[in-house]
């Protein structure tokens, strides 16, 4: 999984003794239990993009406008608009461990990047059990043309680990820049990149048909890439936000961790044009994370929103 959600840093093994599991300070906790409660939701809904060679309808048709005209033509059609908001539950098992806490994912604004009008997205999530706690903001501008990203942000707060970086994307250029660690800076490895949080929204504005299996190579980073979902089944869910039909998909992951091969992780979307994800389901060894809707605000959809200033 991209590295930018520490997906190899260790989840607690079932081969771990009692022993071991009761020394564990609480940075090597928050560790393990970074990639649970941190990337669940953005692990588990990245990476659905169809390659040439699976079937499924295409994406949504770009028009592209003339120099600075923002007519709503020149933007691609999403199931999405500014102002939605989608809060979640979380809860997380660790043998006789529980905890919990929130997240949220929000359509902020419409920002300028290079010259290009772009949806900010942020994804926040505050929790933990009790010797981890997480306090992490993301963002990333997806461009309302072309959907892939321009830039990507990551604020992270959790017991024993704390990171601030942001990405530039120059797809032209084919590198990606990173502001403040230009050691950091790399080779694309597409031209239409997508980082942790685009993924999510770039996901629901394609089909996903029950039998079939989506795969491409659209991260940013060539070591995120590729990562697969298998489409099962849909079913009626509820949730605390309400009661929905949801299509079941199941991502598979080629590296270690939450949603490698074999391992047990499912996503529920609203079964519609919106495609809300609803439920996230994970077992890893030992532990079980769930996150659920609990309420959404659904946002204005169109190129009439005013554009806020560029960010910084």
């Amino acid at each position: 999984m991209p590295e930018a959600l520490g997906y190899n840093e260790g989840v607690l093994d079932a081969h771990d003794s009692p022993d071991v599991r009761s020394r564990m300070n609480a940075s090597q906790l928050g560790r393990r239990w970074r990639p649970l409660m941190a990337s669940a939701l953005l692990m588990s809904l990245s990476g659905m993009l169809p390659s040439d060679d699976a079937v499924a309808a295409p994406g949504p048709t770009v028009v592209q406008a003339a120099g600075d005209e923002r007519e709503e033509e020149s933007w691609a059609p999403v199931p999405f608009g500014v102002g939605e908001l989608l809060e979640y539950e979380l809860e997380a098992k660790w043998f006789l461990v529980r905890g919990g806490g929130t997240a949220s994912l929000n359509v902020e604004a419409i920002d300028t990047i290079h010259g290009h009008p772009t949806y900010r997205l942020g994804f926040r999530t505050r929790g933990g059990i009790t010797l981890f706690k997480i306090n992490d903001l993301q963002h990333s501008w997806l461009d309302v043309n072309t959907l892939f990203s321009r830039r990507f942000e990551q604020k992270l707060d959790q017991t024993g680990y704390s990171r601030d970086r942001t990405y530039d994307f120059l797809p032209k250029e084919m590198r990606f820049v990173a502001l403040e660690n230009p050691a950091d800076s790399g080779r694309l490895a597409t031209p239409e990149p997508l980082d942790d949080v685009s993924f999510i929204y770039h996901i629901r504005t394609l089909p996903l048909v029950v039998g079939k299996t989506y795969t491409a190579a659209r991260y940013f980073k060539q070591e995120g890439n590729p990562v697969t979902v298998k489409v099962l089944r849909t079913e009626r869910i509820r949730v605390p936000a309400g009661e929905f039909d949801a299509i079941v998909v199941k991502p598979v992951i080629r590296t270690k961790g939450l949603f490698s091969e074999g391992g047990e992780a499912e996503v529920w979307f609203s079964n519609d044009e919106r495609r809300i994800p609803l439920k996230v389901r994970a077992k890893v060894s030992i532990a079980t994370l769930t996150m659920e809707l609990k309420q959404l605000s659904t946002g204005r959809r169109g190129a009439s929103e005013p554009l806020a200033p560029p960010p910084r």
